[in-house]
């Protein structure tokens, strides 16, 4: 179980790297991510928290503050987490990209539009595994998990999935 010292409200942030990490670049990045959240503060106060990685392209980064993490503090982890994928020449996806998983099991990386239209095209479907990038607390993490078939989330609603022929 991933954050198994967070409770599940605690607050989730999900960030998807460009590419697949090679091992050394996944340990390398959870190393400094982790010095940043076991100094991370919000108004003065200590952010208890956590790093995990998943799927050799996802940062997780979970915590729990009594009051929540403030805007200041959430900006801090965005730019530790920017800082850390520039040292390593590494972009983070933003989000109006879709992370899926295509037919033979790679992870893909597709703007909006053009994920859209791999829908009008019937390549995509209700069945099509997505990654929910979007999960507010470690709760929804722990519910659905970070891949889920796209008929169960947001893209279903979205962009009118059609089921599997």
């Amino acid at each position: 179980m991933l954050f198994p010292d967070l409770p599940a409200d605690a607050r989730l942030w999900v960030f998807t790297a460009e590419r697949a990490l090679s091992p050394a670049e996944q340990g390398r990045l959870r190393d400094t991510i982790a010095r940043f959240v076991a100094q991370w503060t919000s108004h003065g106060r200590p952010v208890p928290g956590g790093v995990a990685l998943a799927e050799n392209r996802f940062v997780l980064v979970a915590a729990h503050l009594a009051g929540g993490v403030s805007g200041c503090g959430i900006d801090s982890l965005v730019h530790a987490v920017e800082e850390a994928g520039r040292a390593m020449g590494l972009e983070w996806v933003d989000g109006l990209q879709v992370v899926f998983r295509d037919t033979d099991g790679d992870l893909r990386v597709l703007p909006r539009l053009t994920f859209r239209q791999r829908v009008r095209d019937g390549a995509i479907t209700t069945a099509t595994p997505v990654f929910v990038t979007t999960l507010d607390t470690v709760g929804d993490l722990r519910d659905g998990g970070l891949e889920r078939p796209a008929g169960m989330t947001w893209h279903g609603r979205t962009f009118r999935l059609p089921e599997p022929a």
